[in-house]
């Protein structure tokens, strides 16, 4: 009876914790991000990729994640059938910040990632 007290504690802290993030998130993308990938997340066909739906975002989240913390990814990239090949500026995030914009990022528009991005895992891509 005690595990499944705190197996349920722990999935309500965590769900918490993922919705302060997400919130903290949308924060950052409507200041940083916005102006280039639209409120909706879609982007600038040829120019901006969508984040809304993204079939690349989500078959590279490690790489999604490096790219917002050092500035974009280098080179021609193919979402949703599209070619983009335009450098994002690096915003200058924390990892934490990177965390939050991530998972709101990942949970927007139709978007739905079941596991949460944290400041420890963005440390982790980056210093490898």
């Amino acid at each position: 009876m005690r595990f499944i007290f705190f197996l349920l504690f722990s999935i309500v802290i965590f769900s918490q914790e993922k919705e302060k993030s997400i919130d903290r998130g949308k924060n950052l993308y409507e200041d940083l991000c916005l102006r280039c990938h639209s409120p909706d997340g879609n982007g600038a066909k040829g120019v901006y990729p969508p984040l809304a739906k993204s079939d690349f975002l989500f078959t590279h989240i490690k790489e999604s994640i490096i790219a917002v913390k050092q500035g974009g990814i280098e080179g021609e990239i193919v979402v949703n059938g599209v070619v983009y090949d335009s450098q994002m500026e690096n915003m200058g995030l924390y990892s934490d910040e990177v965390a939050d914009v991530m998972n709101y990022i990942l949970n927007s528009w139709g978007n739905k990632y079941e596991k949460m991005i944290t400041k420890e895992y963005v440390e982790e891509l980056i210093n490898k």
